[in-house]
Formats: structure tokens, sequence, C-alpha cells
């Protein structure tokens, strides 16, 4: 399960510049990722472009998600049973034994 995918990134200013090209890559079936400061803040795509539920193999390969270093190994199933009510900051300190 492969999806050929190409995304760019591309900061606010350079955009501006060159937003004619930017929308001709995303018309060529490109994403295009908008930073702010670094931080991903928009999606340029193509029209009709159906990225809802991308595989895990794309979400790597646009760096939003980091490949697990150890696919083979899970950690333990653990059933914790807490009262009905509790937030959810409490739970996790119960959890934790805090």
């Amino acid at each position: 399960m492969s999806d050929s995918i190409s995304i760019h990134y591309v900061g606010t200013r350079d955009l501006r510049s060159n937003l004619a090209h930017y929308l001709r890559s995303a018309e060529a079936g490109h994403t295009i990722l908008v930073t702010v400061d670094g931080k991903v803040v928009a999606q340029l795509g193509p029209v009709g472009q159906s990225n809802e539920n991308p595989s895990v193999d794309a979400l790597i390969a646009s760096g939003l998600v980091e490949a697990p270093t150890n696919s083979k190994k899970q950690g333990p199933k653990v059933i914790y049973d807490l009262p009905a009510g509790l937030s959810s900051d409490r739970a996790l300190r119960e959890i934790r034994g805090r």
C-alpha cells in the first residue's frame, strides 16, 4: 500500500511571490503545505483530491507523523476500572498513581 504523494512546504512570503507556480503545481497533483513560522497552517492541492483518510505511508512521507521504530513491538494490554464521571485529567493521575 504505497501512495505516490508529492508534498512541498512553502512559507507565506514564498507563496505570495510565486503563487502562480504553486497553483500550477497543485493543479499537477502536488500537495503544498503552507507554513507560518515553521508550523503547517494550510494545505493547497488539486480540486477533488480526497486526503480525508491518507495512508500511514503518505503521512510518514509528508512528515506529519514519524515511522515506528519497531512495528512488531506492542505494549501490554491493560484495562483500568475507573469510576464514572471522572475527568480525563483525574483519570490519568489515577492510572499513573499520582
